[in-house]
């Protein structure tokens, strides 16, 4: 049966069904067919979902030329040729053309040839292994349906907000032409990489942050130096303040923002990069006896619990465990093998905190870049949630413009590694980056922490040199003393 074409029938029946047709779902069906299963994919949007079309995708598209010419401009023989400012139409028409002008028929012929059904619409839960599409098509599954419809922008109760018809995080990353004047309220990672973006491209951008600093689930010192570069980019950034109101006259007119300290901030637009809620809102769950809207509260091989007989499962942002896209792929794997694990009566494996049937890594072993210039990347656990965890740790820290491969890569080179050690097993909790360059040290890293390598072992994977890598050396050597 084609994707494209899945033949109509009352109650047709597959072994899995999934809602949301995003990397989560995809990876998910692709594992349970793989294991000889049959699936479809129930979809409302685009095959691809966020990360393709509104996030990962287009927003590394418009980033990339940021970060290239920011490398360039500190490489002798180069700096003169790239300080010039970005072609933003050719910006803006690579983004367009990485997001296939949002259109999902690459996608779609994927899931044909991996044998997996699609029907498009939107699926809602309806009692027990059932699922309606538009409120006609019956879809019954034998073995599991699987919620992987993600996450979308939350827009926090600020008088005249909604009226205002601000940019969410979608509008930020498919907006064809670039504001004068750009107002971001959040310091996360949205926040940050939009900033650092719209910036780059032409925009006058402030930054507000109600908290003190940016990037604040990662170490301290990231949100510091990427503040810094942001600055120094012609950001003006604001901490500790509140948007207390917005106000926008006329549909594409001015907007103004209202702060708590009594200042008044107009904009051409306002980005607003404050937090996600789970896509769960219109897909059935009281059905099934559980809270509407909710995120879904799941175990390690992402079954939802309370819900009778086993067979609903929570993977990807949906379950808020780790709101990213490699996260939720993850997920789908984990998923994919347990369902089919179940379905053959095969003993799961979820005891084992690392098997085939856990997924552990949510929980010990998150990967994150933050495509900002220069780049943050951590894994694990930061100083302050090791402490907090109860762990007893010791705190190593590199500055890397001291490695040769650093001042082979750019000059005045800036950044700084951090390894949190459990010192009660010599192995690794966590480990951040900043720096140019630094997303494609962080595997080595996430490797480290997952497969918790003894120090002793990390000793003798020597980094190649004049690497960036050779921070581990420098870590290890203070470490050791």
């Amino acid at each position: 049966m084609a994707a494209t074409e899945a033949t109509h029938a009352a109650g047709e029946a597959y072994d899995v069904i999934v809602l949301g047709a995003g990397p989560t779902g995809e990876n998910l069906a692709d594992r349970a067919h793989a294991a000889g299963l049959s699936a479809v994919i129930v979809e409302s949007e685009l095959v691809g979902g966020e990360c393709s079309y509104w996030a990962c995708m287009p927003s590394k598209a418009l980033l990339r030329p940021v970060t290239a010419r920011s490398e360039g401009r500190r490489v002798p023989g180069l700096k003169d040729a790239v300080d010039v400012p970005l072609d933003a139409p050719a910006v803006l028409a690579h983004r367009d053309a990485i997001t296939s002008y949002w259109k999902d028929d690459g996608q779609v012929r994927w899931l044909d040839s991996a044998g997996i059904d699609l029907v498009r619409g939107q699926g809602r839960l309806a009692g027990p292994r059932r699922v309606v599409v538009n409120g006609g098509r019956v879809l019954t599954a034998r073995h599991a349906v699987a919620v992987c419809t993600g996450s979308r922008a939350v827009l926090p109760p600020i008088p005249g907000l909604a009226e205002a018809r601000p940019w969410t995080s979608r509008d930020a990353t498919s907006a064809k032409s670039v504001p004068g004047r750009l107002v971001v309220v959040g310091g996360g990672v949205v926040g940050v990489e939009m900033a650092t973006a719209w910036r780059a491209l032409g925009a006058s951008v402030t930054l507000l942050v109600r908290g003190d600093g940016l990037l604040p689930r990662m170490e301290p010192f990231a949100g510091h130096l990427v503040a810094e570069s942001l600055a120094e980019a012609g950001v003006f950034l604001r901490t500790g303040v509140e948007v207390r109101e917005v106000r926008r006259e006329a549909p594409g007119g001015p907007v103004t923002v209202l702060l708590d300290s009594g200042d008044e901030i107009v904009a051409d637009e306002l980005l607003i990069a404050t937090g996600r809620a789970p896509r769960t809102e219109d897909i059935g769950l009281d059905t099934v006896g559980l809270p509407h809207g909710s995120w879904l509260d799941v175990d390690d091989s992402l079954r939802v619990k309370g819900v009778t007989g086993g067979w609903l499962y929570g993977v990807g942002d949906v379950n808020h465990r780790a709101l990213l896209t490699h996260q939720g792929k993850y997920q789908a794997r984990i998923a994919g093998a347990a369902i089919a694990a179940r379905a053959r009566g095969v003993p799961i494996l979820e005891s084992d905190p690392w098997g085939a049937h856990a997924a552990t890594a949510d929980l010990r072993a998150v990967p994150q870049v933050v495509f900002s210039d220069p780049e943050a990347a951590a894994v694990g656990l930061s100083a302050a949630e090791a402490e907090k965890a109860g762990y007893r740790t010791r705190v190593v820290d590199q500055d890397l413009s001291a490695v040769a491969g650093a001042s082979l890569y750019a000059d005045n080179y800036r950044g700084r590694a951090r390894m949190v050690v459990d010192l009660d097993r010599e192995v690794l909790l966590g480990v951040t980056f900043v720096g140019f360059g630094v997303g494609e040290l962080l595997h080595a890293a996430t490797v480290a922490v997952a497969g918790e390598v003894p120090i002793e072992r990390l000793w003798h994977a020597v980094p190649s040199y004049p690497t960036i890598s050779e921070a581990w050396l420098r870590l290890l050597e203070a470490y050791r003393g």
